[in-house]
């Protein structure tokens, strides 16, 4: 059994080693073909590493920029916010975003202030966070259970992170929420047309362009319903959209 173990455990440590120097011989291989300036078939390998399950904001930044070369503003768009999900205080990614977000015309919809200030953290992060507050807390009561003579000493502190955890535990619960119940569509593709009902023959709504990120409201048989800051919505099918979480 020992042996059988052993084995195991060596073919898993190959396997993983052979994955790691495909990816990394793909990624560079993407890259070459980007400083080649052949930035549509640079994407392309950029996307089948996304496809295959490799996740990373160096790949989505990279990601980003060819196919903002390739004049796909939407699909850069869209690979810059989930590279900004995995790393929200890039400073490359986020005027990488701006950039191409400054491109794009028409309706568009925008984060409240209060999304920016809870997404300039991961869920990670200000899980984290949280945890640590609260152990804090946990130490500083027990130590003043231990020992009373140094309650006077600890208390204030004590007050301090107990407020402290309260706050952190309050914005992560608001960040999740946002997180897993709001979502937005970044249109990808130039044709995309936003219609009054869930059909095709339905009218039109109103313009949406290239790279325009619109606000999630509802998504039913291959279709999503959308809004942009204005308050008009229609609907869009999922094929020229790409849907990402709000934070």
């Amino acid at each position: 059994m020992k042996w059988f173990f052993f084995i195991l455990t060596a073919v898993l440590l190959c396997a993983t080693t052979l994955l790691a120097s495909d990816v990394t011989a793909n990624f560079s291989a993407a890259n070459q073909l980007y400083a080649e300036g052949k930035f549509p078939q640079a994407a392309k390998g950029y996307e089948v590493m996304l496809n295959s399950g490799v996740v990373s904001p160096n790949l989505l930044f990279n990601d980003g920029n060819a196919e903002l070369k390739s004049g796909n503003l939407g699909r850069a768009i869209a690979a810059y916010r989930r590279a900004a999900l995995l790393a929200p205080r890039d400073v490359d990614v986020r005027a990488n975003l701006n950039f191409a977000r400054n491109q794009v015309q028409g309706a568009n919809f925008s984060q409240s202030h209060g999304e920016m200030m809870l997404g300039a953290l991961t869920l990670n992060e200000w899980t984290a966070l949280a945890v640590i507050a609260f152990w804090m807390t946990f130490g500083l009561f027990t130590a003043m259970q231990l020992r009373p003579a140094w309650k006077n000493v600890l208390r204030g502190v004590a007050r301090g992170a107990v407020v402290a955890t309260v706050l952190l535990c309050v914005c992560l619960g608001v960040a999740a929420n946002i997180h897993f119940s709001k979502q937005v569509a970044v249109v990808v593709l130039p044709d995309a047309v936003s219609r009054s009902g869930p059909f095709s023959d339905a009218q039109n709504a109103f313009a949406v362009h290239d790279g325009a990120e619109l606000a999630v409201l509802d998504q039913r048989n291959g279709w999503v319903q959308v809004a942009d800051n204005s308050g008009r919505s229609g609907w869009i099918q999922d094929s020229q959209i790409e849907v990402l979480p709000a934070i």
